[in-house]
């Protein structure tokens, strides 16, 4: 068999059921030979954001992998697979390179080095014989550590090169997960069952071990808060008694309540980095830090104690641990802790339900997120957001109740991010309900991949809220230009271009007819059709944010 041959064989031991693709690769048609189903995208960007969403959904047990030609196919990749290794999402990405003896000559575009920045590893498939030893040290670091995407540069002339049936040996290789050093997670334990007002914060290392489980159990015992990151958004179910919710740029009462009352802050499987999409834990907090990356250890904040090794396993530890410490007595239930989560939430929403509930024209946007909030069955159901507005609009106010029914993000920003994100998504949990929040200016950006999820059968809603700027911008940072020349202002009729795309679609003015409008769409998802509600908005730009000292 030759090189690429070989690529698609690895990929189908690998249980690989489709690929994301833009032509043209030579691994598209050995993958169709190999019963690979090749889904080609619009642009690079969005068939990149559906690898993401599907290793998400798939918690990286199965990875989303996409293939760009040489040249303009790797250019136009930079960017979604730098937002997939801010976002630390695991995703192969099998780009094709130059021939061999061109590689390196200016002008050639050389992906492996170019790369090497935004990835978890990047190598070229120098020889064919290698492809078994090169793909194997792909899926190990794809499936072990902190995740990331993974590029192997597949030259243009491996195609033409044999590798024997003997050399070809390869085995799907098992994940690694490492424990916690056991002095560490003793001291960890003492700190944490003698702090008098903890709060756990969850991040998406959580998601992607399956430790949700072992997370409820560590908090019931110890009667614990618990406040997610935005990606790690629902690995902590928001209608539990002990859930404060999401912190992120826009937060909830909750989170800022109990974080700032807090003396000690435990953090599994987060990063604990400073951004501005991201709470700051305030000064003063002892600090327990759980992580599979040593890298992320002592990086923004000093861990008081740091322990390192895989959330599910130091989840298992720390309960051993405090069960050791404690004589196995669990804490009664604190109804005074839940009484008072409750009451500060419910505080929190009375102060938004002007605008969740508003009957105003045009319609307010917390209304549209509200609504569709009531109308989906939450526990059968995947959202994401955009980025902007509609992030701060939805991820605070989104009950999300298991693990992936949300897709939060926020480390990289780029406008688009949510339309691929839902289609992998969907591709990967077919049986869910699988919507995006976006707005006017991001449809802009991605708006032609709807007939993508037309063609491939894909069939997602995409809420688009249409206020006709770009309302996250404040006038006051460009005053002149918005004054002068209308900056801000956008125009389109999306529901219009959906329909033109082949989709379902629905122009929307009134809030009574929110849900009426989104059971519709569903109807239309369930017949296999993908649907998109442009619903005209407000600008709202006031956001559920707080000042943490």
């Amino acid at each position: 068999m030759d090189g690429v041959t070989a690529i698609a064989n690895v990929l189908k031991l690998e249980g690989t059921e489709f690929i994301c693709c833009m032509p043209s690769n030579p691994l598209i048609e050995a993958a169709a030979i190999a019963g690979i189903r090749p889904i080609v995208c619009r642009q690079e960007r969005t068939g990149i954001h559906m690898a993401d969403g599907f290793s998400r959904i798939k918690n990286g047990k199965q990875l989303g992998i996409f293939l760009a030609q040489n040249g303009p196919g790797a250019e136009n990749a930079f960017a979604g697979i730098a937002q997939a290794f801010s976002e630390s999402v695991p995703l192969l990405f099998l780009q094709a390179g130059a021939a061999r003896r061109r590689s390196g000559v200016a002008p050639v575009f050389s992906p492996t080095k170019s790369y090497e920045e935004i990835t978890k590893w990047a190598a070229q498939i120098n020889y064919a014989d290698r492809v078994p030893e090169l793909m194997r040290r792909a899926f190990t670091m794809l499936r072990s550590g902190k995740p990331g995407p993974v590029l192997l540069e597949i030259p243009q002339d491996l195609g033409t090169e044999e590798i024997s049936e003997e050399d070809f040996d390869y085995q799907p290789p098992t994940q690694i997960r490492t424990s916690g050093d056991p002095d560490a997670i003793a001291a960890a334990a003492r700190a944490l069952i003698s702090a008098q007002r903890p709060v756990l914060q969850v991040g998406q290392g959580v998601l992607y071990a399956d430790a949700t489980q072992e997370l409820v159990r560590l908090a019931e015992f110890l009667q614990i808060p618990v406040m997610t990151t935005l990606e790690g958004k629902g690995a902590f179910p928001e209608n539990h008694p002990l859930s404060i919710g999401v912190g992120g740029s826009s937060t909830t009462g909750g989170v800022h309540r109990f974080l700032t009352d807090a003396d000690l802050v435990f953090g599994i499987g987060c990063s604990f980095i400073k951004s501005n999409f991201t709470v700051p834990i305030p000064d003063g907090k002892v600090i327990i830090h759980a992580t599979n990356s040593d890298s992320d250890i002592n990086k923004d904040y000093r861990a008081n104690y740091p322990v390192v090794g895989d959330a599910k396993l130091v989840l298992s530890q720390f309960m051993d641990e405090i069960n050791r410490q404690t004589g196995s007595t669990s804490r009664p239930l604190n109804q005074a802790l839940v009484d008072e989560i409750k009451s500060t939430k419910e505080q929190w929403l009375s102060e938004w339900m002007p605008r969740l509930t508003s009957d105003e024209t045009p319609i307010n946007p917390y209304r549209v997120v509200w609504d569709v909030m009531k109308a989906i069955d939450l526990d059968n159901c995947i959202v994401t957001h955009e980025s902007g507005s509609s992030r701060e609009q939805v991820t605070p106010f989104w009950e999300a109740r298991s693990p992936r029914s949300f897709i939060g993000w926020g480390k990289s920003t780029q406008l688009g991010y949510s339309l691929g994100l839902a289609m992998g998504a969907k591709l990967a949990a077919p049986e869910k309900q699988v919507v995006n929040f976006m707005g006017d200016a991001a449809f802009g950006m991605v708006g032609l991949d709807v007939e993508t999820a037309v063609r491939e059968r894909i069939p997602i809603t995409t809420i688009v809220m249409n206020n006709s700027t770009m309302g996250i911008y404040p006038d006051s940072r460009m005053p002149t230009a918005v004054e002068r020349y209308n900056t801000k202002g956008l125009t389109g009729d999306f529901a219009g271009v959906a329909q033109a795309l082949g989709a379902y679609s629905e122009k929307v003015t009134d809030p009574g007819e929110i849900i009426p409008a989104f059971k519709r769409a569903q109807a239309m998802n369930e017949s296999g059709r993908p649907s998109l509600l442009e619903f005209i908005t407000k600008e709202d730009g006031v956001f559920s944010k707080f000042q943490f000292r």
